[in-house]
C-alpha cells in the first residue's frame, strides 16, 4: 500500500537513487557505527545505510511509516516526536558517541537542532538535508545577509559545511525549495560558556539587525552593567562569532 505524504508532517520523500548514493558516500557508515536517523520515512536512506552499519536505530512520528518500520529485522524504532528524544540516553545505550543522520522535516529543522545541541557531548557528527536556504545561514560568515543568530547558535559549538546540493525534483512529492546536506562536527574542544547567556545576547543583537548595536545589545548591556569594552557602532551582523562568544564569557558571574 502507497504511503501518502502527511503535509502536517512536512514529508518529503526522498526517490532519486544518484542522490541517496551521494548523501551515503557523504556521511561514509562504517560497520558497527552507532547511527541514529531522525524521520527515515519510506526508507529510502534507511536502507543503504543499515546494510552498512549492521543495526540502525530510527525515530519516526509517524505511526503508519513507524510500523512499517517495525518490520525490518535491523531497526530499532523509536515512534516519537524527535524534539522529545533523549540522545544522551541513546547514546549511553550504544556505550558511544552516535553519529545522527536524517531528512529533517523543514518545518521544525530549527527547534531540532537545537534540541541537539544540548546533547552535543554525545554526538560524533551529524549529517542532515535541510531546504538549502537553512544552510546558508548555518554556514554563513559575517558581514553576510545569511548570518544571523543561526550561524552564531551554532557556529560557537560545530564546523559545518554544506555537501551537497539537493534539487526539488529528488523528492516525492517535490519541496517548493531546494535542498542540501549539511555535515556537522561538534568542536573538540569548545569553549567554556554559559550557552542561555550566549542565547540571548544573541537574539537581543539581532532583534534590531538592521540598526547599530547601541539601539538593542547597548541597552541589554548597560541594564547589566557591564564594565568591559565592545563595539557597539556595528552592527549585529558584523561582529564575528568569537566575539559574542567573548562578550557572554565576560559577562558570566565571576
Amino acid at each position: 500500500m502507497k504511503h501518502i505524504a502527511r503535509k502536517r508532517f512536512g514529508q518529503h520523500f526522498l526517490s532519486d537513487a544518484g542522490v541517496i548514493d551521494a548523501i551515503v558516500r557523504a556521511i561514509a557508515p562504517q560497520p558497527g557505527d552507532p547511527m541514529v536517523e531522525i524521520g527515515p520515512g519510506l526508507a529510502a536512506l534507511t536502507q543503504p545505510l543499515v546494510e552498512r552499519v549492521g543495526r540502525l536505530t530510527v525515530i519516526e512520528l509517524d505511526r503508519d511509516l513507524a510500523e512499517r518500520l517495525r518490520r525490518h529485522p535491523q531497526l530499532t524504532v523509536v515512534e516519537s516526536d524527535v524534539l522529545k528524544v533523549d540522545f544522551t540516553a541513546l547514546a549511553a545505550g550504544a556505550g558511544q558517541k552516535v553519529r545522527v543522520v536524517g531528512n529533517l522535516p523543514y518545518n521544525i529543522s530549527t527547534p531540532i537542532l537545537f534540541h541537539l545541541l544540548e546533547h552535543v557531548d554525545v554526538v560524533r557528527d551529524q549529517h542532515f538535508m535541510l531546504q538549502k536556504e537553512v544552510i546558508d545561514r548555518m554556514v554563513a560568515t559575517p558581514a553576510t545577509a545569511a548570518y544571523g543568530r543561526l550561524s552564531v547558535m551554532l557556529q560557537w559549538r560545530y564546523t559545518m559545511e554544506d555537501v551537497l546540493f539537493v534539487p526539488p525534483e529528488s523528492f516525492d512529492p517535490p519541496p517548493k525549495v531546494d535542498s542540501a546536506v549539511v555535515r556537522m562536527e561538534p568542536l573538540a574542544e569548545p569553549p567554556q560558556l554559559d550557552v542561555k547567556l550566549l542565547s540571548e545576547l544573541v537574539q537581543v543583537a539581532f532583534s534590531q539587525r538592521r540598526k547599530l548595536l547601541r539601539h538593542s545589545l547597548g541597552r541589554w548591556l548597560e541594564a547589566r552593567q557591564f564594565g568591559g569594552s565592545f563595539d557597539l557602532q556595528r552592527r549585529a551582523e558584523e561582529v564575528p562569532v568569537a566575539q559574542y562568544v567573548a562578550l557572554a564569557q565576560a559577562q558570566a558571574p565571576q
